[in-house]
């Protein structure tokens, strides 16, 4: 409202034949000081550090402007709330305020207090999926984050794909390992499709750029050897050669007798030691007793073992035993491999020799030597 305005309006209010002149004059600077001085002071309050030190404040859904400065003022952060309000209004924000988590930095003031609120910038938290993880450890991990929803918790295996709408899929392997951002109160249902989602949608970007000639038909296959050569080894500089060994062996119609997949196939009674009984003792995860590749992964294969096996190393190589220091030694033969699980697993003592040996050396294993 300009002054003359203002003038006109507190002579229509009071009009001079009831108030001397100097009435409305003094009644106008009374105003006009107070809407002056009253922006003085919004503007100091608008731009004064505010807290010394961080605070985390909640704002639930639904709460009005008033009940945000209220809950500002709860927390010492603000002791005018309705100057907060004012600022608001007189901003055009007095309903854009979002729920959420904040952190207000040391320091902050009102107006930078407005603007997090106003634009969202709420906390975020970080949920991890490790490569070589399996489904039950990804759902023990979610069950320990803080600030989540747990959703899921009480689902069985079939309710959680169900919810993904794919009620008939396996979960093994479907999770693509990555940091994923979240914020308080989302669900562990939220954090689960994002990895879902990633993993096909990374599946479906690598497969039609595969290497030529795989013995491999689907996607779903390579991601089943990609989760076995992610459990087979953490050493980025080796996961090529390994795919490459077991993409050797399916061409030439060898088993496959890899142990993480008999350790899987035995399930949480596996105790830690593999015996030769456990290789004899038919599932359908044994590789020893079955030939080609088990029906689902076995683990969260990562880009680097996804990657590893639709561009495998070329080599002739169709054994490898652990060296002990991580790496492993590759053999083109049996006997080559059979030395080398000598020097590397048996002390360079033969008369210790263990390895499982099947009834042809065409099935022999590529990793190791077994305990009896």
């Amino acid at each position: 409202m300009t002054l003359a305005r203002l003038r006109v309006r507190c002579r229509q209010l009071f009009p001079t034949s009831r108030f001397p002149r100097v009435v409305v004059t003094t009644v106008l600077m009374g105003v006009i000081g107070f809407v002056l001085g009253s922006g003085v002071y919004l503007a100091w309050f608008a731009n004064q550090s505010l807290t010394t030190q961080a605070q985390l404040v909640s704002i639930p859904t639904g709460t009005s402007l008033k009940g945000v400065a209220q809950t500002l003022q709860a927390r010492d952060i603000i002791d005018q709330p309705w100057a907060f309000e004012l600022l608001a209004r007189l901003k055009g924000h007095g309903h854009d305020l979002k729920a959420g988590e904040y952190r207000f930095a040391a320091g902050i003031t009102p107006r930078e207090i407005l603007d997090q609120v106003v634009s969202g910038r709420v906390v975020a938290y970080q949920f991890t999926i490790i490569e070589g993880w399996s489904f039950a450890q990804i759902r023990r991990a979610l069950a320990q984050t803080p600030k989540l929803e747990q959703l899921t918790a009480e689902f069985d295996v079939a309710a959680i794909m169900a919810r993904l709408d794919r009620p008939d899929q396996h979960p093994e392997g479907r999770f693509f390992p990555e940091t994923y951002q979240y914020t308080a109160g989302m669900s562990d249902a939220a954090i689960l499709k994002q990895a879902y989602m990633k993993m096909e949608a990374f599946l479906a970007d690598a497969w039609p750029q595969r290497a030529a000639d795989l013995p491999l038909k689907t996607a779903d296959e390579a991601l089943v050897l990609a989760s076995i050569v992610e459990k087979e080894t953490g050493r980025a500089d080796e996961r090529g050669m390994i795919a490459g060994v077991f993409i050797n062996r399916l061409n030439k119609g060898m088993r496959l007798q890899t142990d993480p997949t008999v350790i899987y196939g035995i399930g949480p009674k596996f105790d830690g030691n593999l015996r030769r009984r456990d290789l004899r003792r038919d599932t359908p995860y044994n590789t020893y007793t079955r030939s080609g590749l088990p029906p689902t992964p076995i683990a969260m294969p990562g880009a680097d073992a996804i990657t590893a096996v639709l561009h495998p190393t070329e080599t002739r190589a169709l054994y490898f035993v652990a060296r002990g220091d991580g790496s492993h030694q590759f053999s083109e033969t049996l006997a080559e491999h059979n030395k080398a699980v000598i020097k590397y697993q048996l002390g360079g003592k033969p008369r210790k020799f263990s390895t499982f040996q099947p009834q042809s050396s065409r099935d022999a294993t590529p990793g190791g030597s077994i305990q009896g």
